[in-house]
C-alpha cells in the first residue's frame, strides 16, 4: 500500500530540514576556512589550508592516522566476521551467554578503562607506538562488530549453510564461499563505521601516544585548537583537513553503507 501524498510530503520536509540543519554549520566552516584573515586584503583565499597544513604538521599526522586505520579496520573486520559466524552459525555451548557478554561490552565507556589500559600496555611495552593503539581500538570496536555480524548471519537462510555442508564444504568454506559473497553490504557498513570511529578516536591516542609526531590527525587537531584558538580561519581549515578523509570514504561507499544499514534495520 502506497503512503498518502501528505505522508510523502511530510517525510521529504523532515529530511530537508535535517539536511539544512546539518549543512548550515558545515557551510559556515567552509566559508570561514576560505576567508582571508588579513584585514588589509579581505576576500577569499586557500592559503589558510596551506598554512594549517604546515603549522599543524598534518602530513605526519595523517600518515599516523592511516597506519592505525590499516592496522585496526581489516583485523577487526576479520575477528568480527569469525566471532559473529561462530556464535550465529556454529552455535557453540553457551553462545547466548557469550553474545550477551559482547552486548554488555557495548556499554563500556572508554573513559572507564583508559587509565588501566595505559598501565597494562605500558607494562607490555606497547605505549607510544601504533600497535598498542591498534590493539586498544580493536578491543573497543570488537563487541559491536561481533554483535553486528551475529545479527547479520542469524538473518541469513539456514538452508545455505545446510546445503554447503551436504556438499561436503567445511565450515570455513561455507563462510568464505557462501555467506561472505552475500554479506558485502553488511561488511562495507561495518568497515566504514570502524574507519570513522578509529579516525575520530581522541582519548586513547592522547593517553597512549606521547610522541607529538606520531599522534593521529584528530589528536593533533586538539593540540592545534589550543595553540590557535583565536584564529577562526586557520582552525576551520584544519578541521576540514581532518574530516576530509571521512567524508571521502563515506561518499565512495555510500550506496553499500546505506544498503547495509537498511538490511540491518529490516532484519531487526
Amino acid at each position: 500500500m502506497k503512503p498518502r501524498p501528505i505522508v510523502l510530503v511530510s517525510r521529504h520536509v523532515v529530511l530537508v530540514l535535517f539536511a539544512v540543519a546539518f549543512l548550515i554549520p558545515f557551510v559556515g566552516i567552509v566559508m570561514a576556512a576560505v576567508t582571508s584573515s588579513d584585514p588589509a586584503d579581505p576576500g577569499y583565499t586557500f592559503e589558510n589550508f596551506l598554512l594549517a597544513w604546515e603549522e599543524g604538521r598534518f602530513s605526519q599526522l595523517l600518515v599516523s592516522s592511516l597506519i592505525i586505520e590499516a592496522l585496526v579496520v581489516p583485523a577487526t573486520i576479520v575477528l568480527a566476521v569469525l566471532g559473529g559466524y561462530g556464535l550465529a552459525v556454529l552455535l557453540p555451548p553457551g553462545n547466548k551467554w557469550i553474545t550477551g557478554a559482547f552486548v554488555i561490552g557495548l556499554t563500556l565507556p572508554t573513559e572507564l578503562v583508559v587509565i588501566a589500559l595505559y598501565y597494562n600496555l605500558s607494562a607490555a611495552g606497547l605505549t607510544n607506538n601504533y600497535l598498542g593503539i591498534a590493539f586498544a581500538e580493536m578491543a573497543l570496536f570488537l563487541p559491536f562488530g561481533i554483535y553486528w555480524m551475529h545479527t547479520h548471519f542469524s538473518g541469513l537462510p539456514r538452508e545455505l549453510v545446510e546445503s554447503g555442508r551436504m556438499d561436503g564444504a567445511s565450515d570455513l568454506k561455507v563462510l568464505t564461499r557462501l555467506l561472505l559473497p552475500i554479506s558485502l553490504p553488511a561488511l562495507t557498513t561495518l568497515a566504514v563505521l570502524f574507519f570513522v570511529w578509529a579516525w575520530n578516536q581522541f582519548l586513547i591516542v592522547l593517553v597512549l601516544m606521547q610522541s607529538p609526531t606520531k599522534r593521529t590527525a584528530t589528536a593533533g587537531l586538539g593540540f592545534f585548537v589550543g595553540e590557535y584558538s583565536t584564529d577562526v580561519a586557520l582552525l576551520s581549515a584544519a578541521s576540514l583537513i581532518v574530516i576530509a578523509p571521512v567524508v571521502i570514504v563515506y561518499l565512495v561507499f555510500q550506496r553499500s553503507f546505506v544498503e547495509g544499514v537498511t538490511q540491518g534495520a529490516v532484519k531487526g
